[in-house]
């Protein structure tokens, strides 16, 4: 999670930066905000959003993470020795999804392959669901960051022009710049909150790709080792 820090730090000094320049050092970085106007509020809370399911999945996927073969190893001696309840016991213990995937075919040995087979095929689906969780959250929030920046930033403009027209053009040019930069800032804020959530939906899903196809991959050895014969004992 240091990568995120970073770029926050980076977009802090950067609006930091951009504010003591445009007025003289005078304005905080909560200040330049609070310029934005009131959709800098959804905004905010947007980013807030976005961060905890990008903390929350990392942490969830991370956890996931399952040594296969080694998995695989111990399951396999546990139910060539007859343990099966060992066996089952074991996924208790492992808790992560190619365990509750790997009991779930393991709870119906005994059973034609074709009913362990959509057993797991069926804990497979509500593993994946779970991995894929509140990941339209971020996607969402990557395409209504930007467009509620952009309707402060037009909603702003709209003012600007409404006192030009109302002092029929006799304004100030610094005084319209201003006006004009502040409602600019929901639209830099909006990009920048869509761009973390874009790029963070776009990392995210790939490691989830990933696990789902370790998954399947792992799930197909499993069945592959029901199928094999038993070795033969020697007289």
């Amino acid at each position: 999670m240091s990568f995120i820090l970073l770029l926050l730090q980076d977009t802090s000094a950067v609006a930091d930066s951009l504010a003591q320049s445009l007025e003289g050092d005078t304005i905080s970085f909560l200040d330049l905000l609070i310029e934005g106007g009131i959709l800098m509020i959804p905004i905010f809370v947007l980013f807030l959003i976005s961060f905890y399911v990008i903390v929350e999945r990392w942490s969830a996927l991370s956890r996931s993470h399952t040594d296969t073969g080694r998995f695989l190893g111990t399951i396999e001696g546990m139910l060539k020795n007859g343990k099966s309840a060992d066996a089952i016991h074991y996924c208790d213990d492992f808790d992560k999804p190619l365990a509750r995937i790997i009991k779930s075919g393991i709870k119906r040995l005994g059973r034609p392959i074709r009913d362990i087979e959509d057993a797991i095929d069926n804990a497979g689906k509500k593993e994946i669901f779970f991995l894929e969780k509140r990941m339209n959250w971020l996607a969402t929030i990557a395409g209504v960051a930007p467009l509620l920046g952009f309707t402060g930033t037009v909603t702003g403009m709209i003012e600007a022009f409404m006192d030009i027209q109302s002092l029929q053009g006799n304004v100030n040019p610094s005084e319209l710049a201003g006006g004009i930069w502040e409602a600019l800032i929901t639209t830099a804020a909006g990009l920048i909150v869509g761009l973390i959530a874009f790029g963070f939906y776009n990392f995210l899903l790939g490691k989830i790709n990933r696990s789902i196809f370790e998954l399947e991959n792992a799930s197909a050895d499993f069945i592959d080792l029901l199928q094999s014969p038993a070795p033969k004992k020697q007289a």
